[in-house]
């Protein structure tokens, strides 16, 4: 400073006028990034309660799964597929104006087994970890940079052999200790023997004691740090766990949660058990708190809400009233309703939203696909009230209107499919859409101090909606005046993957509108619904791989009456199948 009285006062002031510019301009740069940008007049196209905002980040990356944001508001996106038009396997976006809006958007990743589903995404330690079906990697973040380090780090691959199995994708959850917990799904629902039976038949029995609980149905503990691991690596963590899409460490407990995904076909397998609407509520998707040597009692056993019981499964000789040993095996925290398809699960640990939201859980429910003859369920995000470690409340409505419609009768009816969470740095929450890409932020700009019951009880109302209430077992059943032989044989057996309207469910089923597989050669269609069929497949163009089970229980009678259904409808060929073309193929 005393060289400063040394200097002239003209060049002083000038020296003085020029720091002080210089300090208002930096200040007032930092105050902008710390302004949440304006919320969209539209609200998103979402609705959630009073005093919240909603911009959309971003409309179309790609089929968007999981997504992290880093503490400088970067965004990375794990997209379903590297490839396939996607240019990469994951998405990096910035905002570089801080109007809430992406400018900068860019895909990066490859990887060897780029046709497979992928999922999770998660910054640690300056480093992004993401997964596909059969492996986690990280990458190096470079301060500064939007994009990681060209560098891929195998962490976990999954080296046992896999066909169109389902279930086996690799999201993954860190703890403060310097591990990292994945779960490895199982194939079927309930044990069925997958070789002899693809995707279990009518009155199919489970393997007892079931095979796949030793490398599947769980979740395995590993080093997040160490390369080149396998599931031997690993330790077994919690069983008794079908599949689990979304999964999160809870930093206020110091405890692993997951959304869990109940089994499918109770009607389907077991018709003289379960009535169609018992198969469409039930068995319920499980939040549940894992510990060390957690058995959630797959495959022997699944919970059923409205009972608030485990209850023993058909394979294992249940039948929807028996309870067998269920008693013993861990309750969820909430039993929700069967097959909303909870994808991801995250615990606000911010201060942007009112305090009720502090150490909350937001679960969003990606929306059924098989809750047919009734309308699909699910395609919203929830919000689970916590308190000192516990769930202090019920479950409530926190983002709606993704679908853009309601009732929802075909997935593809609706509009955007919440799949992904993940909290900014300034506490506001991220979703993803699985359908576009779409991304949402989600502010709080109201009085947090008189948040409360009035905006809770609006957002209640949402619970009387079609995609979310408890269906109406007679006025809700979608098939009530279907007349046509064909058409209920198709509802029943082949609605659940793809739909009602027949193009699928735009990511694991195919469509059969338009497809080559239904217009073209009758034999080859004919022995896929008889003799059924396991991926990987194309159809029009795009890559499935899943099992297609066989239906070889259905009479020639009834065979035919879905194929020329199928034929003749979806905007195929109006090519009718014969008993006869069944007989000569099946040489009955």
């Amino acid at each position: 400073m005393a060289r400063l009285y040394k200097l002239k006062p003209r060049l002083l002031n000038k020296l003085l006028c020029f720091g002080i510019i210089a300090f208002l301009t930096t200040g007032a740069h930092q105050s902008v990034k710390n302004i949440l940008p304006a919320g969209d007049p539209d609200n998103g196209g979402l609705t959630t309660p009073d005093g919240f905002k909603t911009v959309v980040v971003a409309d179309s990356t790609g089929l968007a799964r999981h997504i992290a944001v880093n503490s400088n508001g970067d965004i990375y996106v794990k997209l379903r597929y590297y490839g396939n038009g996607q240019q990469g396997g994951t998405v990096a976006l910035r905002d570089t104006n801080n109007d809430g809006k992406a400018d900068i958007i860019k895909n990066f990743g490859n990887y060897k087994d780029h046709s497979s589903l992928a999922n999770g995404i998660t910054i640690r330690n300056g480093y992004l970890y993401y997964s596909s079906s059969l492996a986690v990697y990280r990458s190096k973040l470079i301060p500064g940079q939007l994009l990681p380090d060209e560098k891929t780090e195998m962490i976990l691959k999954d080296d046992h052999e896999h066909g169109a199995h389902w279930h086996i994708t690799k999201p993954m959850a860190f703890d403060s200790k310097g591990n990292m917990y994945v779960p490895f799904g199982a194939p079927s629902d309930a044990c069925q023997d997958m070789v002899n039976s693809p995707g279990g038949q009518p009155g199919s029995k489970g393997q007892n004691p079931c095979p796949d609980l030793e490398k599947h149905g769980g979740v395995w503990k590993f080093s997040a740090d160490k390369l080149d691991q396998t599931q031997k690596d690993g330790t077994l963590f919690a069983t008794g766990l079908r599949s689990i899409v979304g999964m999160r460490w809870n930093l206020a407990d110091e405890s692993l949660y997951a959304v869990v995904h109940g089994r499918d076909n109770l009607h389907l397998l077991f018709p003289d058990l379960f009535s169609s609407w018992q198969s469409a509520v039930l068995p319920s998707e499980e939040f549940v708190k894992l510990e060390q040597g957690s058995n959630i009692g797959w495959p022997y056993y699944y919970y059923d809400q409205i009972k608030g019981k485990k209850m023993l499964n058909p394979e294992y000789g249940g039948d929807g009233r028996k309870e067998g040993e269920g008693s013993k095996y861990q309750k969820p925290i909430i039993g929700f309703p069967g097959h909303w398809a909870p994808n991801d699960v995250l615990f606000y640990q911010g201060n942007l939203f009112p305090e009720r939201y502090k150490n909350g859980a937001f679960i969003a429910f990606h929306g059924s696909t098989n809750r047919g003859p009734y309308p699909q369920a699910g395609y919203f995000v929830a919000f689970v009230p916590f308190k000192n470690g516990v769930a202090s409340g019920e479950w409530e409505v926190f983002a709606d209107g993704f679908a853009g419609i309601d009732p929802i009768i075909n997935v593809s009816d609706a509009k955007f499919r919440p799949m992904g969470l993940a909290e900014g740095p300034d506490g506001s929450l991220y979703i993803t859409d699985s359908v576009k890409g779409k991304i949402w932020r989600i502010m709080y700009k109201g009085d947090k101090k008189n948040f409360g019951a009035q905006q809770l009880a609006a957002m209640e109302k949402h619970k009387l909606m079609a995609h979310i209430r408890t269906p109406d077992e007679a006025a809700d059943n979608l098939d009530m005046k279907t007349k046509v032989a064909g058409q209920r044989i198709y509802n029943t057996y082949c609605t659940p993957c793809h739909q009602r309207n027949g193009l699928g469910d735009g990511s694991r089923f195919p469509p059969l509108a338009g497809s080559e597989w239904v217009s073209g050669n009758k034999r080859r269609l004919i022995e896929v619904v008889a003799k059924g069929l396991e991926g990987p497949i194309q159809v029009k163009g795009k890559p499935y791989n899943d099992l297609m089970p066989k239906h070889d229980f259905l009479k020639p009678e009834e065979m035919a009456q879905l194929l020329t259904f199928v034929r003749q409808n979806f905007g195929n060929t109006p090519d009718r199948v014969t008993v006869d073309d069944i007989n000569r193929v099946l040489k009955k």
